[in-house]
């Protein structure tokens, strides 16, 4: 797996909580193990006390989003190194697929599970592999959706850096948002101009 894919930990986190709607969906263990996705072992470690963990971190994760998106290039930077130093990963070579007929592993670089509680553990590898996408993609691939109220985080993969939203409804959310915006504004321009157009109707006095 590559490094960088890792960062798809720190997104799905972030995303379970969306403040400006005072919407949590990060409320029970089992919530907390559907984060961890097929890495069944490492969910089965979850206990009670990492919902508060796990909230801390998404703070903290969000932070980073958010330093990112305001341009703040050395917060976001600072932020996620405070994370790094936090929550060390254990970086190994794993073989479990294979490369070719004759059994030979595929070699790839692993981040190992961190043995301690499944917070620790789901911290190291989401800021690990966000710190992977932000040095080779730069910090500017860090976003929140600019379809109010959303501010979901996502990670901008497009070609030319282009990429404003976290998905496409809230692309189309917006587009439509936009286009309403457009039309009332041209109407009262409109009717601004009709109502400046029309004579006079005031009786002078003789």
């Amino acid at each position: 797996m590559e490094l960088a894919s890792y960062s798809d930990y720190a997104v799905r986190l972030v995303n379970t909580e969306e403040p400006a709607r005072n919407k949590d969906t990060l409320t029970s263990v089992e919530a907390v193990r559907e984060l961890f996705g097929g890495s069944q072992q490492a969910a089965r470690r979850a206990t009670e006390a990492d919902v508060t963990r796990f909230r801390s971190v998404r703070a903290r994760l969000r932070a980073v989003f958010e330093a990112a998106d305001n341009g703040d290039e050395t917060l976001a930077v600072d932020l996620l190194n405070s994370l790094l130093l936090e929550f060390p990963v254990s970086p190994q070579i794993s073989g479990h697929d294979f490369r070719d007929e004759d059994g030979r592993p595929d070699w790839h670089m692993h981040l190992a599970d961190h043995p301690s509680n499944a917070t620790a553990g789901y911290a190291a590898i989401a800021a690990m592999g966000l710190a992977f996408h932000l040095t080779g993609h730069g910090v500017d691939r860090l976003g929140l959706c600019e379809a109010a109220p959303c501010r979901n985080a996502f990670l901008d993969t497009s070609t030319n850096r282009s990429r404003r939203y976290c998905s496409d409804r809230c692309a189309t959310r917006a587009n439509v948002a936009a286009y309403r915006a457009r039309k009332r504004e041209e109407a009262e321009r409109t009717g601004r101009s009709a109502e400046a157009a029309q004579p006079s109707t005031a009786v002078t006095d003789r």
